[in-house]
């Protein structure tokens, strides 16, 4: 606990004093590289949380993708934008959050209505435009976190609305990315039922009680599987693939929290 805090007084608190007016200029001004910082301080953020992050496969780079995750935790953030360059959606009320609201902006987040047909109808347009440059924006399909234990149904509304606006502005096909986000251990012991409170975050808790169950719970693994991407093309049945996607997800799941190791699938290819 006293190395965390002094990692976050002494390396933490230094660089967002100078990166965040420099991640606001590039953002404001709409230059090149506007990840670069982000990808650091997730890094950052995951050492001083205690997270250790394991890869599996690869995120998808150079063309519109569209990442969709199972959701656990506001730190499934952190530990997927230490390993990918991707913007995320989020609900607005996010923006009226203290530190978080700012730091979501300079990360360029696109936030969504609670409303799902206001979401449906306005998030689309924007999410193509980051994809339409060959950028990834990544998608919690579930609408809300769970503990971990299982995926629940994907939402396809905003997948559809986003592969619409794609094809609209003059793109063959959107991928679509699986991505599974899986704590597997924590202090270094395989995670338990009971253990899973400590790590997902269920609204049940305030924001501050979970971060402090974080930084008083030990270090913790967490892995973030890439599955392979789909072509999502014109006229392809949006409900099937949003299926797809989820079946994908769950299969990893499933696989990851029972320790087993599993072959990426290429069906889709």
């Amino acid at each position: 606990m006293i190395r965390r805090l002094l990692f976050f007084f002494f390396i933490m608190v230094p660089f967002v004093i100078v990166g965040v007016p420099v991640q606001w200029l590039i953002v404001r001004l709409g230059l090149p590289g506007w990840n670069f910082l982000p990808r650091i301080f997730h890094r950052l953020a995951a050492f001083f949380l205690g997270l250790h992050v394991n890869l599996i496969g690869e995120p998808e780079t150079g063309r519109a993708t569209l990442v969709v995750a199972n959701h656990i935790s506001w730190t499934d953030i952190i530990a997927i934008g230490s390993v990918a360059d991707v913007t995320f959606v989020a609900k607005e009320e996010l923006i009226k959050m203290p530190v978080v609201g700012l730091f979501s902006k300079l990360q360029r987040t696109i936030y969504v209505s609670p409303s799902a047909k206001a979401a449906a109808r306005n998030a689309p347009g924007e999410m193509a435009r980051r994809m339409a440059d060959g950028g990834a924006v990544c998608l919690f399909a579930e609408g809300q976190p769970d503990v971990g234990t299982h995926v629940m149904p994907f939402r396809s509304g905003l997948i559809a609305s986003a592969q619409t606006a794609m094809i609209e502005a003059g793109a063959k096909y959107v991928c679509i990315q699986p991505v599974t986000i899986a704590y597997t251990h924590l202090q270094g012991l395989p995670i338990t039922r009971t253990e899973r409170p400590l790590i997902a975050w269920t609204q049940a808790k305030s924001i501050r009680e979970n971060i402090w169950d974080i930084l008083v719970s030990g270090t913790r693994d967490v892995t973030v599987a890439f599955g392979q991407p789909m072509p999502f093309a014109e006229g392809a049945n949006r409900k099937a693939i949003s299926q797809q996607a989820e079946n994908e997800v769950r299969r990893m799941l499933v696989a990851l929290n029972r320790g087993e190791k599993f072959a990426e699938r290429h069906d889709w290819a």
